[in-house]
């Protein structure tokens, strides 16, 4: 632990949501840091100067140099980079999580490896507790996300701490939306809604509300540029159905600038089940999280049930915005900061590891020892895996992966997948 009390956190993300997420979480921590990784969907230089707005860490200059707190760096680079470090955020997909954290503990001596999940994580999945089991502490933003992923961890057998932190996009600010606000800005979702035509529905929808109102616009959020990569991969992109669509109404625009920036003009805010609908109600914007697919675990859009924020295109049309309900802000996001026991944790733990009362995770006993090592390492990072071994193991593993994928999905029919089973999240905008 460094100076008086104060400790080093190196946080390591590679996508726009994750980036966004850590930054905010730990840029106003003295001696905090973050390493941007090379993997096949790193944010490009403009997602992360959007990433990093207002959240307190200097920009990167080149791949980082002495005196950076954000820096851009490969998988080769990390022993170097987090040598001192009290503790580590691994802020990244599940696969990358579990391939970092096993090269962490390797470090001797070994910091505190922390993790957590970049937005409303209701309902909890297997798998981002699966991939996370070997961390010292998993990061959670509301007492109802910690009470859920506990009771889903005993009934999986997985010992794991969780620690309560305020999603950083719902902290009290300063910020406050534009009196006269206009916009009516839809926040989308690269899997969320997921068939094409329920995503022509939405595209048909917007221009509808655009023609209800000329005088106003109806902002087509993205969260980055043809091209750019991002956490999850978008089948049929809303650019490519609008262009399907033709002519379209002058006042309805596409974004890629910062959601706090869209926010500031906002009359309103629309999603399915985006974090930036925490983020609009924090800076006071209303919202209506869509149910026109309906409401469903699949949806990510349970945790809105009670809210008073679920309603239909009808009321999207008309702009008949929603405001939270009060019962249900304390345990999804607005609870007290007093309530927030992350740090106190981490600092607990990094006192005990230091003085080596804090036992090691128990390593996660599977088939084929470094040879899947080196495979799931491959797949985490593709091309940036500076190993020739994971290459190797990629080419002989691949073809197994698919055989036993495809008896799983023989098995699968029997019994359909719960989605508990897949590792989803909806992002911040």
């Amino acid at each position: 632990m460094n100076g008086a009390g104060r400790l080093r956190i190196v946080a390591i993300a590679d996508t726009d949501s994750y980036v966004k997420w850590a930054a905010a979480l730990i840029g106003s921590l003295p001696g905090t840091e973050l390493i941007v990784l090379d993997t096949p969907l790193v944010v490009s230089d403009t997602q992360l100067a959007v990433a990093l707005r207002g959240s307190g860490l200097s920009r990167p200059r080149g791949r980082g140099g002495a005196g950076d707190r954000v820096r851009r760096a490969g998988y080769g680079d990390l022993p170097r980079l987090l040598s001192g470090a009290d503790a580590v955020l691994l802020a990244a997909r599940g696969p990358l999580v579990q391939v970092l954290q096993r090269q962490i503990s390797s470090m001797d001596p070994c910091p505190v490896v922390v993790t957590g999940l970049p937005g409303i994580s209701i309902p909890p999945t297997r798998l981002a507790l699966h991939f996370r089991r070997g961390c010292d502490l998993f990061v959670l933003h509301s007492h109802r996300e910690v009470r859920e992923f506990a009771s889903l961890a005993i009934e999986r057998g997985i010992r794991q701490r969780f620690a309560l932190a305020t999603l950083p996009f719902a902290r009290a600010t300063t910020r406050e939306p534009a009196a006269d606000g206009t916009d009516l800005v839809f926040a989308a979702q690269a899997k969320v809604p997921a068939e094409r035509e329920e995503r022509m529905r939405v595209v048909r929808l917007l221009i509808a509300a655009a023609e209800a109102a000329p005088e106003r616009r109806v902002v087509l959020k993205l969260r980055g540029r043809p091209g750019e990569a991002e956490t999850h991969r978008e089948l049929h992109s809303y650019p490519e159905l609008l262009a399907e669509v033709g002519e379209l109404p002058e006042n309805l625009v596409v974004s890629t600038e910062a959601m706090s920036t869209a926010l500031r003009r906002a009359e309103g805010l629309v999603t399915v089940s985006s974090t930036a609908a925490i983020e609009a109600a924090a800076t006071g914007v209303p919202v209506i999280a869509l149910d026109t697919f309906g409401v469903s675990e699949q949806l990510i859009n349970v945790v809105f049930i009670g809210s008073d924020l679920l309603a239909g295109e009808d009321d999207v049309i008309h702009r008949r915005f929603r405001a939270l309900r009060p019962q249900w802000r304390r345990d999804n996001y607005f609870h007290e900061p007093s309530d927030d026991d992350w740090l106190g944790q981490l600092r607990s733990l990094v006192e005990r590891r230091r003085r080596g009362e804090l036992e090691p995770r128990e390593p996660l006993q599977r088939f084929a020892g470094r040879a899947r090592d080196a495979w799931e390492r491959r797949l985490a990072l593709g091309a940036h895996d500076p190993q020739s071994a994971g290459a190797a193991a990629y080419a002989v593993g691949l073809p197994l992966h698919v055989v036993a994928r495809a008896v799983h999905m023989v098995r699968g029919r029997v019994s359909r997948p719960r989605s508990s089973d897949r590792e989803q999240t909806p992002v911040p905008g």
